[in-house]
């Protein structure tokens, strides 16, 4: 996806301050946080929305939350506490179409969100 913000970050041509990465995945610092660690943690092939998953994409989904409870860890929030959330589509708040996981965590987090 050649206008896509993340695609764009995940190939380098645009920066992005890098906090996790493997084959599969990229996470990245939000840059309008939200928490003291605020990351977004994004699958490096292009999925628009939650909506466009397949059974096939179950383990990917789970190596995102695998990776957001690894950095909460690295960061010293596990045991205190920390938030993971999607977005699907405009009235949830998605604003960039490709799936991202944000991983919030370093203050008291409310509910109901928003």
């Amino acid at each position: 996806m050649s206008e896509c913000l993340f695609c764009k970050i995940i190939g380098g041509q645009i920066p992005g301050t890098l906090v996790y990465q493997d084959d599969q995945l990229v996470a990245f610092k939000d840059i309008n946080p939200q928490a003291p660690l605020h990351a977004l943690i994004v699958p490096r092939r292009h999925i628009a929305t939650l909506n466009d998953l397949s059974p096939a994409d179950d383990a990917l989904v789970g190596s995102m939350f695998r990776a957001a409870a690894a950095l909460a860890k690295e960061h010293g929030y596990a045991d205190r506490g920390y938030r993971t959330v999607f977005n699907t589509n405009a009235e949830a708040g998605q604003t960039v179409f490709h799936i991202h996981l944000h991983l919030l965590a370093g203050r008291a987090l409310r509910w109901p969100p928003g």
